[in-house]
Formats: C-alpha cells, structure tokens, sequence
C-alpha cells in the first residue's frame, strides 16, 4: 500500500507538472480563438472584444492557470466557445468512445502477442522464425495512417464493415443485444488497424524475453523433472519473463493511445482524436483532451508499477 500511495502520487505530481506545462504551451502559440474571429466579417470588433474581456483572456498567465486549476479540481474544464457550452459534457462520451476502442485493442494485442512471442521463441532458428520475423517487419514498416486508409477503402468498396461512426442511424430503434452487435462490428476496422500496429512491437518482446529465460538453469531443472512442454512455458518460463513485458504494458496504452487519435480522425471514430482536431483549428480547448490523454498514459504506467510490485517480490522487499 505504501508503495502504491508513492508511486500515486508521483503520477498526481506529474500530471500537475505536465498541466502547467500544456497550459504554458498553449498560451505561447501564436493565436487563438478571438484572432480567428476577428476574420469573420460578421463579427464586429467590439463584439470580439466583449467576449476577450468576458473570457478573462487577458488576465496573466498565473491568474488564469490558477483559474482553470481549481476549476479542473471540481471537474469543470473550461468553457468551449466554439461549441457555446461547458468542455466536460464534449469530453465525456468522446472519452468513453475512446477508451472503448484503445482497450478492445489493447486486450486482443495482449492476447495474440503473448502466444505468437511464446511461440516465436520455441522455433528460433528455424525458418518458421524467419517467416514470422519478415511478417512482423512487414507490418512494423508500414504506417498506421497507410493502413487505415486501406482499410476504410476496403470497407467503402467492399460493404462488410461500416466505413466510420460507432453507430448505425437505426441504433436508437435496437435492443441493448442488437445496439452491441452494431457497435462491435463498427469497431472492427478500427481496433484490426490498432493491433495490426501494435503487435509487431510486443510479439517482438515477448519472443525477447522468452529467449533469455528459455536456457536458464531453473528452465533446464525443470525439463528434466520431466514437466510438460506447455506447462513449462506458460506456468514457469512465462512468470519470469514478465517484468520487462509489464513494464512495456504499461508504455503500450500510451502508444496505442496516441495512434487511436489519428486512427479515429481517419475512419470517423467519434473519439478524442475528431474532438482534439477540431479544438486545435478552432483554437478553442485543446488542453482539456491534452491533459486526458496524459492521464490514460500515467493510469497505464501506474498500472504497470503496481503489477510489478505484485509480481516481483524483489520491488516489494525493495
């Protein structure tokens, strides 16, 4: 528990540190939402003006930091003028839209890299290995824009899939079986064009960490005791390869997090990435969706710290 409130709080601080920081970015870049509606003809300057003094965006930067703090403490982020209303009810169903399609593709990353990696390991050397290693170089070379763009094509020419959304027009009229088919088969695309990304990476490691324990004298002990060939990978070699694999779970999130924005963009997923781009053109509240997705990176290495300390007694004594 110690351990657990330490390492918490580090992740607070660091948020803390990361918020400033945003704010003091956003606050240097060159514009901002009153500029560009200077531009509008129909928009006198005195009107521009009103609202300038109304948003406090002439106030210091410190005033304003502190303002938006202990607003963002009761849960309030601002208001978005573009949209006329508070940013929070913007964020929510666009957060949970894109937790949704980062931890679908999160767990089916997992779950095909842990086995292939295991696998990748047992048939080193072997031209099974070389197949797999060019497949997954394949795959690690090509981008995640290039493949979400050959996806949708294929969901435009060939009409198994829906080509963006996350639902269908007729999801209000379904029932709560019908709504999650339709849902499910709207993810598809975009959860295939995240693991297709992603696996590379972590099958890669796994095979890594399998190889430095595969030979080990414990690994060899308990060959000769006779255990099974399934048993020992996944009950004994598996568990002691698994410090470097939680630690890369945890970077994972934030790597499949960042690619689940642009993937979003380019096939219509009603996530935070649509959501951020529009912030930024509009030069509104980029911060907020900023500052969230600095949040899933931290619960996700937060997440990885403490599976360490429960796997690894060495943490714990340490």
């Amino acid at each position: 528990m110690k351990y657990a409130a330490r390492r918490a709080l580090h992740s607070l601080l660091l948020w803390i540190a990361l918020s400033a920081l945003f704010f003091v970015f956003a606050d240097l870049a060159p514009g901002d939402y009153f500029s560009e509606l200077r531009l509008d003809a129909r928009v006198s300057s005195g009107t521009v003006a009103a609202m300038r003094a109304q948003s406090g965006a002439g106030r210091p930067l410190a005033v304003r930091y502190a303002r938006w703090a202990a607003a963002a403490v009761r849960g309030d982020f601002g208001h978005s003028l573009a949209y006329d209303s508070p940013v929070a009810p913007l964020l929510w169903p666009r957060v949970r839209a894109t937790l949704l399609l980062t931890g679908t593709a999160t767990l089916l990353a997992w779950l095909l890299a842990v086995p292939l990696g295991v696998w990748a390991a047992t048939q080193r050397g072997t031209w099974r290995d070389g197949v797999l290693n060019a497949v997954l170089s394949l795959l690690l070379s090509v981008p995640d824009l290039l493949l979400a763009i050959v996806f949708l094509v294929f969901a435009v020419r060939s009409g198994l899939f829906p080509a963006g959304g996350m639902t269908s027009a007729a999801s209000s009229s379904m029932n709560p079986a019908e709504q999650a088919r339709d849902i499910a088969r709207h993810l598809v695309l975009p959860v295939a064009v995240l693991v297709l990304g992603m696996l590379p990476v972590l099958a890669r490691h796994v095979r890594a960490s399998m190889l430095e324990v595969i030979d080990a004298p414990f690994a060899l002990a308990a060959r000769a005791q006779g255990i099974g060939r399934r048993r020992l990978l996944f009950r004994h070699l598996l568990p002691a390869a698994m410090n470097p694999l939680i630690s890369l779970f945890g970077v994972s999130l934030g790597t499949l997090l960042s690619a689940s924005l642009l993937v979003e963009v380019v096939m219509g997923w009603p996530g935070l990435g649509p959501l951020f781009l529009e912030a930024i053109m509009a030069r509104d509240f980029p911060l907020a969706v900023a500052m969230f997705s600095a949040a899933f990176l931290m619960a996700g290495n937060l997440a990885a710290d403490l599976l360490l300390c429960y796997f690894d007694p060495r943490i714990r004594t340490g």
